[in-house]
């Protein structure tokens, strides 16, 4: 750990960008829990006794949201403190007004976590999903303070389980109570004696019909859908957060479907990944920032080129491409899947519990090469009234987790 940590420093004087802004963010945090001043001090001791939530990255935010939207809306007197450890995270959700503050988490070092829990003192701790530090779970379980571990996941080649991975399995047994996702989770904990185990499902399935509810039309996306001088629209293909393997697929397609549209939502809108993506596309597209009426009703492709767009425009679609399942691993599946839209990915995607509850209802193809990709997509369009229903259903079979959490945690 402490290798890991010294790398991340050196990385970021060599200048890599998110390093530099982890490594400033850790030393922030604890200069504001550590400060002098007065107006600061005053601060920090208005927060102690919170919950303290804490999240990897954007993705485990998003986990974390139903619960935190939860307790502020029942018991809004409670100071709410979420923590990240990635940058992205954290300038994702700085300004987050659901919670009392918004911190980096400082490096996890025997010290640090004792400044951290000496300064803000919670009164429970929640870790969603991923994120073991051993010095802040055994500090938080030395001083007894409640902590948890929500929409956790849990198979059988995890470091945990791995005859040399008893120091990690360890750790498990510091919080008060797992929530698991699923029941093979549960069984698996329960083979290495982890029984203070609930299953509790995952929150994100709450989260995506939360922000489905939320949703209002985007003038941008009714001008490109639905031209004025067409009776009918065609058939939108939306395609979120994708990578240049991803890209190079929809366009070969686009370029034998002239049918149907496009809207490209990629997960990195910096102007070197754009420029590749024009590449792909060859002049057939518009940039959602430079959009004009006419232009969105002249051209079958729409490049958003800009963040926080995703979640609001698979309602849009007729079939979803959700990417990365050509690299590291699938993006959220569930943001389509709530609109009642068949999906497909890439071929990794076995660790993704629900993109493998997709596939198993009917509701979502995954595919490895253009050719499975040309036949899942025309299948998808074809069908997709029947399999979007699937994906509906099953989206609303997973529901309720926030609730169950919820009721043993404050009520």
């Amino acid at each position: 750990m402490k290798l890991y940590f010294l790398l991340v420093r050196i990385a970021a004087l060599l200048g890599h960008r998110k390093a530099r802004l982890l490594v400033a963010g850790q030393a922030q945090t604890l200069a504001y829990l550590q400060s002098k001043d007065e107006e600061e001090r005053k601060q920090v001791e208005s927060l102690r006794g919170c919950i303290w939530v804490h999240a990897a990255s954007v993705g485990e935010a998003e986990q974390a949201r139903p619960i935190i939207e939860k307790l502020r809306k029942q018991q809004p007197h409670k100071r709410i403190v979420l923590t990240f450890f990635s940058p992205s995270g954290y300038e994702m959700c700085k300004n987050d007004k659901q919670v009392n503050k918004v911190l980096y988490l400082p490096f996890a070092t025997n010290r640090n976590a004792t400044v951290f829990l000496d300064a803000l003192q919670p009164q429970m701790a929640i870790f969603v999903k991923y994120e073991f530090w051993k010095p802040y779970l055994k500090a938080l379980h030395d001083r007894q303070i409640p902590t948890y571990l929500i929409s956790a996941i849990f198979r059988p080649k995890q470091l945990f389980f791995l005859p040399w991975g008893k120091g990690y399995l360890r750790l498990l047994t510091y919080f008060t109570r797992l929530y698991v996702q699923d029941e093979s989770s549960r069984q698996l904990l329960a083979r290495y004696g982890i029984t203070e185990v609930k299953v509790a499902g995952d929150t994100r399935f709450d989260r995506v019909k939360a922000i489905a509810k939320q949703a209002k039309k985007i003038p941008e996306m009714e001008a490109f859908i639905m031209p004025q001088a067409m009776q009918q629209p065609r058939p939108v293909i939306v395609a979120g957060s994708t990578w240049p393997k991803d890209e190079q697929l929809l366009a070969r397609y686009m370029e034998e479907r002239e049918d149907v549209q496009l809207v490209l939502v990629p997960h990195e809108v910096n102007e070197e990944h754009l420029r590749l993506i024009f590449q792909y596309f060859e002049g057939r597209y518009v940039r959602l920032t430079e959009a004009t009426k006419h232009s969105l009703m002249v051209n079958r492709i729409l490049v958003v080129d800009t963040m926080g767009w995703l979640s609001k425009i698979y309602k849009y679609a007729t079939v979803a491409y959700v990417g990365g399942g050509f690299g590291v691993g699938i993006h959220n599946t569930l943001e389509p899947a709530v609109w009642g839209i068949p999906i497909a990915f890439g071929p990794n995607y076995r660790h993704f519990r629900e993109a493998k509850g997709l596939i198993q209802a009917g509701a979502a193809r995954s595919v490895s090469n253009y050719q499975e990709f040309k036949e899942a997509m025309d299948d998808m369009l074809l069908h997709h009234e029947e399999m979007g229903q699937k994906a509906a259903a099953y989206v609303q079979s997973e529901l309720g987790a926030t609730d169950t959490i919820y009721a043993d945690l404050f009520s």
